[in-house]
């Protein structure tokens, strides 16, 4: 797979793909309409951000390119594709139990805190693609 130009899209599958981690500079895109929520990216090598109507979605560090992301009050999944290792943030339900799978392997359980945020690592770099779904319990 490969950077998004565009910084964000909607997929003929229905799913969000957005960012680019080849840029040198922070670059956004504000107003893209996608399932009646408008979304803004800001996105370079350091750092992707993704915010839906205003709010906290999807922040990685350093940036990174994420495809086919779909979520749902039950789960979120998304392919996640960087040049080095990620940490992952991710706007969810506060102060709730997700079971967190890398890569179709079960990884364990996480609590989100009272922000509903929730931190991962993931293992990235040289096109490797990683699938990541999260379930909430």
């Amino acid at each position: 797979m490969a950077v998004i130009e565009e910084l964000i899209r909607e997929e003929e599958t229905g799913a969000l793909s957005f960012g680019n981690y080849s840029l040198d500079v922070k670059t956004k895109k504000d107003g893209f309409n996608y399932n009646g929520d408008v979304y803004k990216i800001k996105t370079f090598k350091e750092i992707t951000k993704l915010e839906k109507n205003g709010m906290f979605v999807y922040e990685s560090v350093p940036g990174t390119v994420v495809h086919n992301f779909r979520a749902t009050d039950k789960a979120v999944n998304l392919v996640v594709e960087g040049l080095d290792d990620a940490q992952i943030t991710l706007e969810l339900e506060a102060e709730k139990d997700y079971k967190i799978h890398i890569d179709k392997v079960y990884a364990g359980k996480m609590k989100t805190n009272l922000g509903g945020k929730l931190n991962l690592s993931v293992e990235l770099g040289n096109g490797k693609l990683v699938d990541i779904l999260i379930e909430k319990q």
